[in-house]
């Protein structure tokens, strides 16, 4: 009986079987879903200032206290909402961050009822191509993050500096940042 050896992760990986689960099946994985886009984008916001592990624990009471990040839903919530998720221990309980969740559900309905696709929006930045980063060091913000934050914030969004962009275009895949010698490098 042969013992498969394990693959080779980023190091950021580490130990947590949920942080494993997360490189290992989505992180840097182009993701091209509208909604998703927006929820991968919201979550990024609730990670500011917190180990992205917190979001990760976290994710399953965000998405229940916020209407499975339906953004048509989102945009609707009123005070009663804020008052409910700001009692809910089981998410990240902060009002800015609660209050731009909302105005990003309302940015993001505005844009689809002009017409606009998300997706096409954020991906418009790399004309559609993800983007190889060098392997071995992970910046922290770029200038395409600064250009993408910029235009974010023009349009009303928050918690969209370019350090949260930055992680967002990773963890959506138009960035791929793994390791050069992580198994999910090449896709």
């Amino acid at each position: 009986m042969s013992v498969s050896t394990p693959p080779t992760r980023c190091a950021w990986a580490g130990s947590d079987p949920l942080m494993r689960a997360y490189h290992d099946t989505e992180w840097g994985v182009p993701e091209h879903d509208s909604r998703a886009l927006w929820e991968k984008l919201m979550l990024d916001g609730f990670q500011a200032g917190l180990a992205w592990i917190t979001v990760l624990r976290k994710r399953e009471a965000l998405r229940a206290g916020f209407a499975g990040f339906q953004p048509e839903k989102v945009a609707r919530f009123g005070e009663a909402d804020v008052a409910r998720l700001l009692g809910d221990a089981g998410i990240i309980r902060s009002r800015a961050k609660i209050a731009a969740t909302i105005k990003g559900a309302q940015i993001y309905c505005e844009m689809a009822e002009r017409g606009e696709s998300f997706s096409e929006f954020c991906w418009g930045f790399t004309d559609g191509r993800v983007l190889m980063g060098d392997g071995h060091q992970r910046p922290t913000e770029t200038a395409l993050s600064q250009q993408i934050s910029k235009a974010l914030k023009q349009r009303g969004f928050k918690f969209v500096g370019p350090v949260i962009v930055y992680a967002w275009m990773q963890a959506m895949g138009m960035v791929n940042d793994h390791d050069h010698a992580c198994f999910r490098r090449v896709q």
